[in-house]
C-alpha cells in the first residue's frame, strides 16, 4: 500500500518531528559531540529511523539522513515523502540542523525534488520545512543518466 497524493501533503509532521527528537538519544558521537537523528517517511508510509555514527577514522562515519535513507533501501523502499532532521552538540536541540551536501545528493535519488519535504526541527512545534529542490537547486539526478 502506498500513501495517496493528499496523505503526502497531510502527512504528521509532529509525529515524524518527534520520532527524530526521541531517536536522538542513540546518536553515537564521541569526537564532534553533535548529535544527529533523522526519521523519513517513504511513500509506503513506513518510517525509518537513523542517526550520526562517529569512528575514529573519521570518514568511516554515517550522517543520520543516510542512515535512515540506506535503511529504507534496505527494506525495499525506493520513495522518500519527507524526513524530519534533528541535531546539537552534547543531545540537545538548539538550533536548526540542515543536511549536508552528501545527504541531499542521496534524498535527490530517492525522490521528486519538487515534492519531497525536508524539515529541520528545534521542537515539535518549531520547525521549517521546504522541498529539496529549494536546499538543492538545479540538481543531478537519476533521469539525467538516461
Amino acid at each position: 500500500m502506498s500513501l495517496t497524493k493528499d496523505e503526502r501533503e497531510t502527512f504528521d509532521r509532529a509525529n515524524l518531528i518527534k520520532l527524530a527528537i526521541e531517536n536522538q538519544k542513540n546518536s553515537y558521537a564521541p569526537y564532534s559531540n553533535f548529535n544527529v537523528s533523522a526519521a523519513v517517511l517513504m511513500a509506503s508510509g513506513k518510517i525509518y529511523l537513523g542517526v550520526n555514527v562517529e569512528n575514529a577514522s573519521y570518514p568511516c562515519g554515517i550522517c543520520a539522513e543516510r542512515n535512515a535513507i540506506f535503511h529504507a533501501v534496505q527494506e525495499g523502499e525506493r520513495e522518500i515523502v519527507a524526513i524530519a532532521i534533528v541535531g546539537g552538540p552534547n543531545y540537545t536541540i538548539k538550533e536548526y540542523c540542515a543536511p549536508c551536501g552528501v545527504c541531499r545528493q542521496v534524498m535527490r535519488e530517492f525522490c521528486d525534488p519538487q515534492k519531497m519535504k525536508v524539515i529541520i526541527a528545534k521542537a515539535v512545534d518549531d520547525y521549517k520545512e521546504m522541498t529539496l529542490e529549494k536546499l538543492l537547486p538545479e540538481s543531478f539526478g537519476p533521469e539525467a543518466l538516461k
